[in-house]
């Protein structure tokens, strides 16, 4: 969801080229610092959120580590052979908050169900019939519907009440952060703006136990091995409930036209002759993956979109940069105690980076959907579509844990699962509502 500003860009290194041995190992670290950075930030969202204790936090993390390994060397060699790194989806941390309450086999047959469907859709080729409906305001919509529907976990993150610091502290910390990030963001350029995400874990979380040593009392306290096999802790149970699995298909369709739109904005740069077989066969490889990751209890990857601001920053397009990536994050998935540490990083520097980072897919949310009325100008009625969807999105996302838990237990992920609702929301006002209005036959 990139504009093709950088399409004419001057690379050193085109798509299929070698890069010597040294400067391939260090464009690999570079994208194993982005991956490993946002793999953090997700799994120990979600892994707080299924385990009390902090070993099988660890655990979920080193899972998210090997799949996103295993789904790059796949990608670069298999599906789109493109420079993009993949890791865990926003669109399904989602989904996994909109669950709450119910198992997590029941969660994970769901993403792997999903996962079959995109598969399925990608190899049928009715993908395109699907994206179809996914217009430009619908896909700004999803994109907005991304953020706002987790504004209450980063909510909860950046005043983190378990910390034992004043919520006060804490949200005055983290908003410091954020919008130091965002200073930062305008002075610099390149590879250090690219990186941005990293120098603010690793700054944030020293500052934060530097001005708030009390935090220290509730940090890491437990003991792991230096290196273990996270494969004995896999016991999936296949089981459905028709409203977790209706909410995760919802979800799970937007993490491909997510996956669609990080394709083509490197599309754009590169354009190779073959883009819709690369498309194709990309979409199919994370479907596969999802369902991978459903398996091994875990939520499933997608191309990240932040892909060719990188390309950008490094002139580097190769897509061989990325195997010491996936090698280094493989390497990292079998070593706990490295895990542990890097997942050691404050709540409240996890929620105010993710705040950061979800702001961007406002920005994204907002451009394509300027971009969709250009060509018939700016209506009123595509400020109705997608005003309501995000509005509806929100509200139904901050609803009370106790007005939720009075819907029917099968109706609960899907009208308490303020994505869905958004996404439902602006497809009718699309496709029926302003229809005849909008586009006409």
């Amino acid at each position: 969801m990139i504009a093709g500003s950088e399409k004419n860009m001057k690379l050193e290194y085109g798509l299929d080229e070698r890069v010597p041995f040294l400067k391939n190992i260090l464009f690999g670290l570079q994208w194993a610092a982005i991956l490993i950075s946002i793999i953090i930030i997700l799994g120990k969202i979600i892994g707080v959120l299924h385990f009390a204790d902090q070993s099988a936090q660890v655990i979920y993390l080193q899972k998210l580590l090997f799949l996103s390994a295993l789904t790059i060397i796949c990608q670069i060699f298999w599906g789109h052979r493109l420079p993009l790194i993949a890791g865990p989806s926003a669109i399904l941390l989602v989904g996994v908050i909109g669950s709450q309450g119910f198992e997590m086999s029941t969660i994970y047959s769901s993403v792997m169900t999903g996962g079959l469907l995109i598969f399925i859709l990608a190899v049928s080729g009715l993908f395109g019939y699907l994206q179809r409906l996914f217009t430009s305001n619908v896909v700004a919509v999803v994109l907005l519907l991304i953020t706002f529907t987790l504004a209450p976990t980063m909510r909860d993150l950046m005043v983190d009440i378990k910390s034992g610091i004043p919520p006060l502290e804490n949200m005055g910390f983290a908003l410091a952060l954020i919008f130091l990030m965002f200073l930062f963001y305008r002075i610099l350029s390149g590879i250090w703006r690219a990186t941005l995400i990293i120098w603010a874990m690793v700054a944030g979380s020293f500052l934060y136990y530097i001005i708030l040593p009390a935090s220290l009392d509730h940090g890491l306290s437990y003991d792991m091995p230096w290196f273990n096999i996270f494969f004995r802790q896999m016991n999936f149970e296949l089981s459905i409930q028709p409203g977790v699995l209706i909410s995760f298909l919802f979800c799970s369709i937007a993490l491909s036209i997510n996956d669609l739109g990080s394709m083509e904005a490197v599309n754009e740069i590169m354009e190779p002759a073959d883009r819709e077989i690369r498309v194709k066969r990309g979409i199919s490889l994370t479907g596969l993956a999802n369902i991978v990751s459903g398996l091994f209890g875990i939520i499933g990857p997608v191309d990240y979109a932040l892909s060719p601001g990188v390309i950008a920053s490094t002139k580097c397009a190769s897509r061989f940069t990325l195997i010491p990536t996936a090698a280094i994050t493989l390497i990292l998935s079998f070593l706990p105690a490295a895990t542990g540490f890097l997942g050691s990083v404050p709540s409240v520097v996890i929620g105010a980076i993710l705040a950061y980072t979800m702001t961007s897919q406002v920005a994204y949310g907002l451009t394509v959907a300027v971009k969709g009325a250009r060509s018939e100008g700016i209506l009123f009625e595509n400020g109705l579509v997608i005003g309501l969807s995000v509005l509806l999105g929100t509200i139904v996302a901050f609803l009370p844990a106790q007005v939720v838990n009075t819907f029917p237990g099968f109706l609960r992920p899907i009208l308490g699962n303020g994505f869905v609702a958004g996404v439902v929301s602006a497809l009718i006002l699309e496709h029926i509502i302003f229809r005849k209005q909008r586009s006409p036959e």
